[in-house]
This record gives C-alpha cells, structure tokens and sequence, in this order.
C-alpha cells in the first residue's frame, strides 16, 4: 500500500460518493454525525483539492448519490435494514429538499456522469454504475465522499469484485468516529483496495494537467 500506482487519464475514474448538503454542509442533517473527523481531517479541502487535480488531469469524475427519500416508499416493504428505516424516518437526503440538492462547490458539471442512485450502500448494487464505466472504459476507480466505513467500503468491496483497481483516500472521507476510519483503512482497506492514500499521495500519481489533444 506504500507504492502509489500511476493513472491514465482515459482508464480511470474519480467515484464521488453522495456529494449532498446532508452529509457536507453545515446545516445538513448527517454534518453533526460526521463532523468531528470530517474538521480533523480536513475533508472539504481535501476534497475541493482532489477535485480540482482530478479535473485539471483530465480524469473523469463520477457522481455516486444515495437513494433520495420520498414520502411512502417503504411501505409493504418485507425486510428493511436499520440503515434504511433510519434515513427513512429523519428523511435523509429528501428529494425536492435542500438536503437532497447537491453541495454546491461538488455538485456535477459539464461532462461529468452521475450513476442511478443506490439503496444500500453500494454505488453498484441495482445501479448503472458499473455499465458507465464499462462503456468508457474505465477500469481504475479512485473513491471519495462519505462513508468510509459504509458507502465507500461497500462500493470499494464491490469494484473489486467486478475487477475493478481501487484506490481509497484516506483524507477525502469521514466517518462517525476514530474507530470506523481507523476500520476503514487500517483493518478492511487492505483486504480489498489496491491503494489506500492521502490526497498529497494521490495528487503526486496523477497527471499534473490534462494530455493536450492531437
């Protein structure tokens, strides 16, 4: 985990995980949650820092957004998780809602793709996510955002599984506590991801600006 690998611009993608105003602002109803190790690590720097670098190399940014809540859509359901019945009865990320709009410095732009929103905790359980990125041809994702120990590790988990190369970034993520990174990256990353790195690491292996065209 110590060796940053390098990535081609056109082979790899950034996979930002659930960019909304509950989880990034300050007013959001998850920032509570999350705050404590998102201002120690310095995740909104970290993040506006790998974004730009990501753009400015040319690499292709993918939204990964959360299912958005709406009023019924539980009912009848056999067995929801906990995950789910607690997003649910706070109506986490509604849809229509300020909380449920994308944080404005991450919200997608020009070119960028956004997958179809994910129930669980996998951007690619029951999503497009894996046909967007086949069909680039994108086979190196480098994942951002929120959970670390949810989401992120449950997206992660999946790439690898479809035969994806992962990369974590420690410092471009938050969790509810010490514990939950600390599990995150010291004790589940490595059975899974390819590299686990800070965003100093993860900007030194990219291309500095973007291949000018033929």
């Amino acid at each position: 985990m110590s060796t940053a690998p390098t990535y081609d611009p056109a082979r790899t993608a950034l996979l930002f995980v659930d960019p909304y105003n509950d989880f990034l602002a300050e007013n959001g109803k998850l920032w509570p949650m999350v705050a404590a190790v998102a201002n120690e690590t310095g995740l909104h720097d970290n993040l506006r820092r790998v974004v730009s670098g990501i753009r400015g190399a040319g690499i292709q940014i993918v939204i990964v957004p959360h299912h958005r809540w709406k009023p019924g859509e539980l009912d009848g359901w056999d067995h929801p998780n906990s995950y789910m019945l607690g997003g649910y009865d706070r109506q986490i990320f509604a849809q229509g809602d300020w909380g449920g709009e994308w944080y404005p410095e991450f919200a997608p732009q020009e070119g960028d793709l956004i997958a179809t929103e994910h129930w669980g905790s996998s951007g690619f359980a029951n999503t497009n996510l894996d046909t967007l990125l086949k069909q680039k041809g994108l086979t190196h994702v480098i994942l951002v955002g929120l959970i670390a120990n949810t989401c992120l590790e449950s997206t992660g988990k999946y790439a690898v599984e479809l035969g994806y190369h992962v990369t974590l970034v420690r410092d471009a993520t938050a969790a509810a506590s010490h514990a939950a990174m600390h599990c995150a990256h010291e004790i589940n990353g490595p059975t899974f991801a390819h590299a686990i790195l800070t965003t100093n690491e993860l900007l030194a292996a990219i291309p500095a600006t973007a291949p000018l065209a033929a």
